[in-house]
């Protein structure tokens, strides 16, 4: 039997609602809110609002701005010559962190899936085949995953006939990683995606 009173109970179950947050560290959490100043509660359900109210989707990217449009959108030193299309807007910032992308993003909102009922018209596709008529190349970035192979292949199919050049992500060996821990479907994707040493 939980002994917890129900606002506490609320709250452990409101966070772990969230992803890889289990109900121990929810319970952690919560008591932490519990055991903290009244301004730390405010400044979060604050943050919470703020965040809900303020954020919404870039109308060219479909990435998170709270304007119009978000800054790699409106950033004129970033080479529109090249879309790179991700699943989700939190991808981009993984692009982001590395410095090495120069180009501009385009979110689709998911991946193909018809047994959830994700079909390409809820995708955002449209667009993106609308936007590729100023760009030399688009770099397909989807997570390696069923769903996400077959979105790749899709998007593939619809760019051949658009007259620009479609890449991919290169699969294959993390840095740092031991061929002992590496299964045999990354061990088959790092041959064919092999490189010559220059």
């Amino acid at each position: 039997m939980n002994s917890f009173p129900e606002s506490l109970n609320n709250l452990i179950d409101e966070f772990s609602r969230f992803p890889g947050i289990g109900k121990k560290t929810a319970q952690r959490m919560a008591f932490y809110v519990l055991n903290s100043s009244t301004n730390l509660a405010n400044d979060l359900s604050q943050a919470v609002l703020d965040l809900k109210s303020k954020i919404r989707f870039c109308e060219k990217c479909f990435g998170i701005s709270e304007d119009t449009y978000c800054s790699i959108c409106l950033d004129s030193k970033r080479d529109i010559n090249i879309i790179c299309v991700v699943e989700n807007p939190a991808d981009i910032y993984t692009f982001e962190k590395t410095s090495a992308f120069r180009g501009v993003y385009h979110v689709l909102g998911g991946v193909l899936s018809p047994l959830d009922g994700i079909g390409p018209d809820v995708l955002n596709i449209g667009s993106l085949l609308s936007r590729i008529s100023s760009s030399n190349e688009v770099l397909i970035a989807t997570n390696a995953t069923i769903e996400g192979e077959a979105t790749c292949l899709y998007l593939a199919n619809l760019l051949e006939e658009k007259s620009v050049k479609v890449t991919r992500l290169a699969r294959g060996l993390p840095i740092g990683g031991d061929l002992e821990f590496v299964d045999e479907a990354t061990i088959m994707r790092a041959i064919e995606d092999r490189s010559e040493i220059q």
